[in-house]
């Protein structure tokens, strides 16, 4: 067995609470099948881009308890300093000290999962016993066996929270290298609305491990929005899951930035369950420096007249790397499907490498779908005009990158938070283009 994988065993026994809500069993029931089959190969077709040969050679110990210095440290971080409603987690632990959950509307419920876990609720955690088989979804496994915290959020049917509310995961900086993983839900019941904004975020330089599963459940006509923005620490491991379920005439809009990290891999799975369920899911994947960033859809449509349009732009420099997947499934009884998906990547020095796989497979009639994907490099021509006009090299090549990356955020439909999200895609974007 693995480093990687013996140190995941030794987390387990480390666990405050595994019997927690009569889990304990199911936890270590899963953890054994997680090491049996150990960590995905080069023969594995999800997994063919992404090497894990590096990270299996490495343990992570369990992150420990968030000091004073760390929490003062946060505090007079700007990034911290979000308007309420705001969750903070620190070393994948909650932290109380830094969060403010004041202005959540009558109907919207937010609880930290350890608590769930204290109070022994198992109908409250029943997230927690989904099972994961395979090596292919060995992190989520991980994270069913050793997740004791994330955020719980439910709205209630009818409620509406204007504000959007942000969960921001810090990881502090440490000399030893630990891991930590996170499980959460977004629950929201029919006709209800709710924007969430994530921010994974570094204090400083570290070399730990993050493992995030979320779970998305989407009741009738609900319309969530929802941007993630990940810049963790240069030197991160970074895995996360997103599972979705939407219901009749829901509306999932989304937008990821994919900025930070060493390696990071993020999947995507959505089930479009209900007739007319909607599904707009952009991104931008920044592979600079020696970055590995790979992102995998599985967006199935099964009911009638259901829609996603998929719009992701990726960048290479240095001697980066961007892999993207893009699968799309129609299935048979789904007519009147309509399904888009775009994947444009450019490459922005030699050595850069970009991966791309749009996959479109249809089992239906009366369906309208298309899928392209494209690599390769700014257009010499707009180059030429920019530079005509007087501008420097450098400021016309991240002008013609800004503007290719900035229409993902097309996603997001409130103007200011698409501001500010803006905001922090231009800061990446100068570091990168003008060095």
């Amino acid at each position: 067995m693995s480093a990687l994988l013996d140190s995941f065993a030794s987390a387990f026994d480390a666990l405050r609470q595994p019997d927690a809500a009569g889990l304990g069993a199911f936890r270590r029931d899963t953890l054994q099948h997680a090491l049996r089959d150990g960590l995905p190969g080069p023969r594995s077709e999800a997994w063919k881009y992404t090497a894990l040969r590096a990270l299996e050679r490495r343990a992570f110990a369990p992150a420990g308890e968030v000091g004073t210095t760390e929490l003062d440290a946060l505090r007079e971080d700007p990034r911290i300093d979000l308007p309420a409603p705001h969750i903070v987690f620190v070393d994948g632990r909650f932290s109380a000290e830094l969060s403010d959950a004041s202005g959540v509307p009558e109907g919207v419920q937010i609880a930290p999962l350890s608590s769930a876990l204290r109070a022994n609720d198992a109908r409250e955690v029943n997230l927690l016993q989904r099972r994961y088989e395979g090596a292919d979804a060995v992190f989520a496994a991980l994270n069913a066996a050793l997740a004791e915290e994330g955020a719980l959020i439910r709205v209630e049917a009818g409620t509406a929270c204007d504000a959007p509310l942000h969960l921001v995961f810090v990881s502090s900086a440490r000399a030893a290298e630990t891991a930590a993983h996170l499980r959460h839900l977004i629950d929201l019941r029919n006709d209800a609305a709710l924007s969430v904004v994530e921010h994974h975020i570094a204090l400083g330089a570290h070399r730990g491990l993050v493992n995030h599963l979320a779970h998305v459940h989407l009741g009738q006509r609900a319309r969530l929005t929802h941007a993630r923005v990940q810049d963790e620490g240069v030197g991160a491991s970074l895995f996360a899951r997103t599972d979705a379920v939407l219901a009749r005439e829901a509306e999932y809009r989304r937008l990821d930035l994919e900025l930070g990290a060493g390696l990071s891999r993020h999947e995507l799975n959505v089930r479009l369950e209900g007739e007319g369920a909607r599904l707009t899911a952009n991104g931008v994947l920044l592979a600079d420096g020696k970055r590995h960033v790979d992102t995998r859809l599985g967006i199935d449509h099964i009911a009638r007249d259901t829609a996603c349009s998929l719009m992701w732009r990726g960048l290479g420099t240095g001697r980066g790397r961007a892999v993207f997947h893009g699968g799309i499934t129609i299935r048979e009884g789904a007519d009147g499907s309509d399904a888009d998906l775009s994947n444009k990547n450019l490459l922005l020095s030699a050595d850069a490498e970009v991966d791309t796989q749009p996959v479109l497979v249809i089992h239906a009639d009366e369906v309208k779908a298309a899928h392209g994907a494209t690599v390769g490099q700014l257009d010499p021509t707009a180059l030429f005009y920019l530079r005509s006009r007087g501008l420097p090299e450098a400021q016309a090549r991240a002008l013609l990158t800004a503007a290719f990356c900035r229409e993902t955020l097309a996603a997001i439909d409130n103007a200011e938070l698409r501001d500010a999200l803006a905001d922090v895609l231009d800061t990446h974007l100068n570091r990168v283009t003008t060095g």
